[in-house]
């Protein structure tokens, strides 16, 4: 590479890793937690008895209330309010129940129950904003508690991460033309030694960071993804209802007999939640029954059911767009959610070296000397010499 190649992929890496690397280091630090939400949750938070476990989802199951008994439950403890969304859990018994003053409700005015599907017993309620700690650190390591603007600013932060990544594999080949790969010259300066730390780490972590940063950017982009396929495949599907009022929450029918209605539909998979009309994944006038996949691979990837919400009829199913999925995938695997407590904790022990990255770039930065740019550009493209 020429000198003037080195010069400008070390000034991509310069500022493109000096402006991210404060909200990364951020992100890291909340993330660590993160990793392990589930854990943290069964340590700390109370664990109800429930009934025996079943199918729990379609009022099928003997002993388990039907679904309409449950809305009923639900809609009698917060007076005034109408669903928002149903989301079942398929490994026991439980359910939990948003509802909100309107269907358009925005988050913070949710609640959230929590029912026991065998008893119809509430078992925990909470507003949408006050989820502790964890939902603390969830909305700062999202959104920086700005909403969209703050997701999309940590996208394009991520952004930065990869051009970061992207420009110090390309400084990292004419490096390493001079010393053998991992080697660290401790004898040598502190600054120097620090680099042999930053580059080896960041070479062995270099796949999970780009990994982890793509994911995080397309995470940043849910809400874009979302309005996406609101506006194109969702539009598709109730095409028929163009033109028509919203309908009426009096008016709504029977969610035992769309449920199913929907699994008529896409049978063998298990249901995950309900939106309801009105609300961000479903049209004004259905019920939009979304079922996961039925393997490990696909557990991830929802197909929503159409059902018209008054009359109970099947409307329309259709797989979820490739930037939809893409999005589904994005999320298990940004937190390592996906393959149980040991890859939860490679990737905590991932999170680790980038921190260590992050850290020691921007002591590399600071620890410069007051030598003129040029100067200290020649010194990085003989910092490859080995020690004597």
């Amino acid at each position: 590479m020429t000198p003037r190649g080195i010069r400008l992929w070390f000034l991509v890496h310069k500022w493109s890793s000096l402006v991210c690397t404060a909200f990364l280091l951020m992100l890291c630090i909340t993330g660590l937690p993160l990793i392990f939400h589930d854990e943290i949750d069964y340590l700390t938070e109370d664990r109800p008895e429930l009934g025996m476990p079943g199918v729990g989802s379609s009022g099928e199951a003997e002993g388990f209330l039907s679904l309409d008994d449950m809305m009923r439950i639900a809609l009698a403890n917060r007076p005034g309010e109408v669903p928002v969304f149903m989301a079942f859990d398929n490994d026991q018994p439980s359910m939990t129940v948003t509802t909100a003053p309107r269907p358009d409700s925005p988050g913070s005015e949710m609640t959230i129950q929590s029912l026991d599907r065998s008893t119809g017993k509430q078992i925990g309620m909470e507003a949408e904003s006050d989820g502790g700690v964890m939902h603390f650190l969830l909305q700062l390591h999202t959104d920086m508690f700005l909403g969209l603007p703050g997701m999309l600013f940590l996208g394009a932060m991520g952004v930065l991460f990869v051009a970061a990544l992207v420009s110090g594999v390309v400084l990292y080949a004419p490096f390493m033309r001079k010393l053998d790969f991992g080697t660290l010259r401790v004898t040598r300066s502190a600054r120097l030694k620090w680099l042999d730390y930053h580059n080896l780490l960041g070479m062995v972590a270099l796949a999970w960071m780009l990994v982890v940063g793509l994911t995080g950017v397309i995470n940043a982009l849910s809400v874009p993804i979302e309005d996406m396929w609101q506006a194109n495949e969702l539009a598709d599907m109730t095409r028929e209802y163009d033109g028509r009022e919203a309908l009426d929450p009096a008016r709504y029918g029977s969610l035992d007999l769309a449920m199913v209605r929907a699994r008529e539909a896409l049978p063998g998979n298990n249901p995950q939640f309900i939106g309801f009309p009105g609300g961000t994944f479903s049209s004004k006038h259905h019920y939009a029954v979304f079922f996961q996949g039925d393997t490990p691979l696909t557990e991830r990837l929802l197909t929503p059911a159409l059902i018209d919400a008054e009359t109970g009829e099947f409307t329309d199913a259709r797989p979820m767009p490739w930037y939809y999925m893409a999005l589904s995938m994005s999320r298990p695997l940004h937190f390592g959610d996906y393959g149980g407590l040991p890859l939860k904790l490679l990737w905590a022990a991932l999170t680790l070296f980038t921190i260590v990255v992050l850290g020691s770039g921007l002591y590399l930065w600071m620890a410069r000397s007051v030598s003129s740019p040029s100067m200290r550009l020649h010194r990085i493209e003989q910092m490859a010499e080995p020690a004597e």
